[in-house]
């Protein structure tokens, strides 16, 4: 069995650059979960099809094939031969992965995807319920968040965006809708390490994880 590390957490807390720096560091196998969910409202939007729409949703997943593959050391996600990893942050991708991600067919579609392509590696792996559904017996589990304002700030930077209040307003409705959907809502795993990262920078979050990796596995000690 490989060893797992679970990172939960909300937008813009800083899961994303923490998860994929640890992998690094300890030459691991990354998965960002959130770029599957993408892949599916980005494959939605490109039939034409309403995200809204459950029952075509659903009817499209057969047609869908989703790989992801480490590319120039990059995570690249492929949806059926495409590499389309730089077109799913988009406004449109943005919104439409909302509806998309509380639909339970899909859920379960991409959850059997994540659990094969890590396959008993040893792997860092971030989302929203990494903890509690995908691998909610990962050896070691970590949940993320920050103050709403510094999330937006870091989000506004990272996506290149304009309207500082519209990025907040996104990312408070993304947490609302996160948090209170029915099917593997947003929440921290009993089991998980609270990380609040509103005053951390990256290099002490990173710090932070590997510290407590180190204390459970002989194989990161050398770091």
């Amino acid at each position: 069995m490989g060893f797992v590390v679970a990172i939960d957490g909300t937008s813009g807390s800083g899961k994303s650059t923490t998860a994929k720096k640890v992998s690094e560091l300890l030459d691991w196998l990354y998965l960002d979960t959130g770029a599957t969910y993408r892949a599916v409202a980005y494959f939605v939007l490109q039939k034409g099809i309403n995200p809204n729409d459950e029952r075509k949703v659903i009817q499209i997943l057969d047609e869908l094939n989703i790989e992801i593959k480490k590319i120039n050391g990059e995570q690249r996600t492929i949806v059926n031969g495409e590499d389309v990893s730089d077109k799913l942050r988009t406004e449109q991708v943005n919104r439409a992965v909302t509806p998309v991600s509380k639909i339970k067919e899909v859920r379960k579609y991409l959850v059997g995807i994540q659990r094969k392509i890590v396959d008993d590696k040893n792997a860092v792996i971030e989302g929203r319920d990494i903890g509690t559904v995908v691998f909610p017996d990962a050896d070691i589990k970590f949940f993320m968040d920050a103050d709403i304002s510094i999330r937006a700030k870091r989000r506004k930077q990272q996506d290149g965006m304009n309207d500082l209040e519209k990025v907040k307003k996104d990312l408070e409705r993304r947490d609302y809708h996160d948090s209170k959907r029915k099917e593997s809502p947003l929440k921290k795993a009993d089991d998980a390490s609270l990380l609040d990262t509103s005053s951390l920078t990256i290099d002490e979050q990173v710090n932070i994880v590997v510290a407590k990796i180190k204390k459970l596995h002989e194989g990161v000690n050398s770091i």
